[in-house]
C-alpha cells in the first residue's frame, strides 16, 4: 500500500490550496481516506474523511465551511482543498487510509 502526496505549497492568506494523494496497492473504493494535519508544535488534527465508493464526506466542524474532499476513482487519487487560507493553516497535511497507512505529508505554508 502506498499513498503519495503532492509537493509543498506556498500560499498567500485568503487563497486556496489543493493537495493530492495518489494511492496504490489496494482497492481504492474499499476504504475511507481521512485527512489529518499537524500545525508546527502541535498534535495531529483530524480534518475529516471521504468514502471513495459513494463520495460521502464527513468534515470536522472546525473546517466544514472551508474544506472540500474529493476523489478520482479513475486514478485512485484523493484530494483536499482548503479555501480562505489563514496563517494558522500553516501545517503539514497528511492523507491516511485510516490509520495504518499514511502519505508522506505535504507542507502548506501560508504567508504574506
Amino acid at each position: 500500500v502506498q499513498l503519495v502526496q503532492s509537493g509543498a505549497e506556498l500560499r498567500n492568506p485568503g487563497t486556496s490550496v489543493k493537495i493530492s494523494c495518489k494511492t496504490s496497492g489496494y482497492t481504492f473504493i474499499n476504504d475511507y481516506i481521512a485527512w489529518v494535519r499537524q500545525v508546527p508544535g502541535q498534535g495531529l488534527e483530524w480534518m475529516g474523511r471521504i468514502d471513495p465508493e459513494d463520495h460521502g464526506t464527513r468534515y470536522a466542524r472546525k473546517f466544514q465551511d472551508r474544506v472540500t474532499f474529493t476523489v478520482d476513482t479513475s486514478t485512485n487519487t484523493a484530494y483536499v482543498e482548503l479555501n480562505n487560507l489563514r496563517s494558522d493553516d500553516t501545517a503539514v497535511y497528511y492523507c491516511t487510509r485510516p490509520y495504518r497507512w499514511w502519505g508522506q505529508g505535504t507542507l502548506v505554508n501560508v504567508s504574506s
